[in-house]
């Protein structure tokens, strides 16, 4: 049986006890996963969705320093983020490469003035930097990145970040996680925590979304990592406790890659509200955004506003020579970000943080809140050192700087594929293929604007625990994300293969599919 199984880690976790029990499978609950486990450390990581459901899936795909906070001159965030993007190149080269940037520029002071920040973020990132800054003349930008408006142009800076695939990165996670001893469950939902004679957090109670059955789960310490639903676990544990998360949104939109047929991506360095924009390649795509819009409740499948879209087509628009319409687009996604109030929503001070913050309840409860994925370890060591002290557990030292990601295949290794869509497999690759082999169909393309073949469903069920045609879809290909309407259109024939390998019969695949078109409505722009 596979490592990764859900019966398996099923009977493993129920009536269990462990040194360390993790709410939430994004980034932050697995990067915690995974630091524990690696220490040595029994671990178990519940989940109430699927793993990356939420915001983890739904970035801007960078794994980057923040280019934009030096101009705030929070020059800590950037070293730190900097110093993790290279560990992250390093430690999973499948899944994270190197990505060129161009700023174009239109006005004599804007080459100095972006020229010597971006120096700044070489420095910073010292030894783990991957290539130079540089100028570009106007005809050499054009040359890079073709649909550049052009009037005025003088040129560009170039520089470098890193690139990465959100939701396959979690997934590889979750099965180091499993590869280290862990276990690492989805559609578990926390219900409730267990607490002992002294009002101290034990455990919790969890419910298996697919059989209805409770779960008790004991532990040493547990680890609340959900993200944007952190105040709903904290309340869990203390109904008075003052809320501290607000969620902030950042929409998406992806284009064909004729929109900017180019390997290189476009920083807009200022837009309406002075954020940044990216234009960005990814998976023969293109992605254009973010916006950064406060909202007042989190919620698992957030919407584009209208205003966020046509935000992300006027300034897109004002640095593309053709300029992009609703009409072109073929997905959009929104995702929700974590902010951090220090002292609680409804405190005099409003001081938000986008740095993460580990803080400890009164029952030692030890909750994780805020970061961003570049700093995904970081912020898993942070919280890992509480955990020992709350714990009292034997003091073992973080291991994960060198730590290599499940499917680790070196950039030069002749195995590495040569396709776009099997590269995020790395060491798997060849498993994949096998799977794809079984049938003549499963080697088909899935659907013609789509890059993957249909047997990858029947792998990712057997492999790593998709449950849902939703699971294959969304996470383990990112076929809604490259195109809504095509996969709507495949949903049925991978909820067959879904089906098939679950043990489920026609009805349930034929109601899976519709729930699955359904929630791919809302990754649609009508023109």
């Amino acid at each position: 049986m596979s490592v990764f199984s859900r019966a398996a880690m099923l009977a493993r976790a129920d009536g269990s006890a462990f040194d360390v029990v993790v709410v939430g499978g994004g980034a932050t609950g697995l990067g915690v996963a995974v630091d524990a486990a690696s220490r040595g450390y029994s671990t178990c990581l519940v989940e109430a969705y699927d793993f990356a459901k939420g915001t983890s899936s739904r970035s801007t795909k960078l794994v980057h320093g923040g280019v934009r906070y030096l101009e705030q001159l929070d020059i800590a965030l950037v070293m730190e983020a900097l110093h993790e993007r290279g560990l992250m190149h390093q430690n999973a080269p499948h899944l994270v490469h190197d990505l060129a940037f161009l700023v174009p520029r239109y006005t004599w002071w804007e080459g100095p003035f972006y020229g010597a920040g971006l120096k700044l973020y070489d420095l910073l990132a010292g030894k783990r930097n991957l290539a130079p800054s540089r100028f570009l003349s106007m005809d050499e930008t054009i040359a890079a990145i073709p649909n550049v408006a052009r009037d005025g142009l003088l040129g560009s800076v170039e520089y470098h970040d890193g690139q990465f695939d959100d939701a396959r990165m979690a997934l590889a996670l979750a099965r180091t996680a499993a590869d280290l001893g862990a276990v690492v469950l989805n559609q578990v939902r926390v219900t409730a925590l267990l607490k002992n004679s002294q009002d101290t957090v034990c455990g919790v109670m969890a419910t298996d979304n697919e059989s209805g059955r409770s779960i008790e789960i004991r532990a040493r310490v547990v680890v609340n990592a959900c993200g944007i639903f952190s105040d709903e676990i904290r309340l869990l544990d203390d109904g008075t406790t003052p809320r501290m998360i607000e969620p902030a949104q950042g929409v998406h939109l992806v284009f064909d890659r004729a929109m900017q047929p180019s390997d290189r991506a476009i920083m807009v360095p200022h837009t309406d509200d002075g954020r940044v924009l990216f234009v960005i390649p990814w998976h023969e795509r293109i992605i254009v955004g973010t916006t950064d819009t406060p909202m007042k409740q989190a919620v698992i499948e957030p919407r584009a506003l209208p205003e966020e879209i046509d935000f992300i087509l006027r300034n897109a628009g004002r640095y593309l020579q053709r300029d992009p319409t609703r009409a072109d687009v073929r997905a959009i996604y929104a995702g929700m970000r974590p902010l951090v109030h220090e002292g609680g929503i409804d405190a005099k001070s409003k001081s938000i943080s986008r740095s993460h913050k580990v803080v400890v309840s009164a029952s030692g409860m030890v909750s994780i809140m805020g970061g961003k994925w570049t700093t995904y370890r970081r912020m898993a060591q942070d919280t890992m050192d509480r955990v020992i002290d709350v714990g009292q557990l034997d003091r073992r030292s973080c291991a994960t700087e060198s730590l290599r990601v499940h499917g680790w295949l070196a950039r030069d290794d002749s195995a590495t594929p040569t396709e776009d869509w099997l590269r995020v497999y790395g060491s798997d690759a060849p498993e994949v293929r096998a799977v794809c082999g079984e049938r003549a169909q499963w080697s088909d393309p899935m659907h013609e604007r789509l890059p993957y073949p249909r047997g990858v469903a029947a792998y990712a069920v057997r492999h790593e625990m998709a449950r849902s045609t939703e699971d294959v879809l969304a996470r383990r290909t990112r076929a809604l994300l490259l195109d809504a309407a095509a996969a709507s259109e495949v949903a049925s024939s991978v909820a067959t293969i879904v089906a098939q390998e679950l043990g489920k019969d026609s009805a349930w695949a034929a109601a899976d599919a519709a729930a699955f078109c359904e929630l791919a409505l809302g990754y649609q722009l009508k023109a």
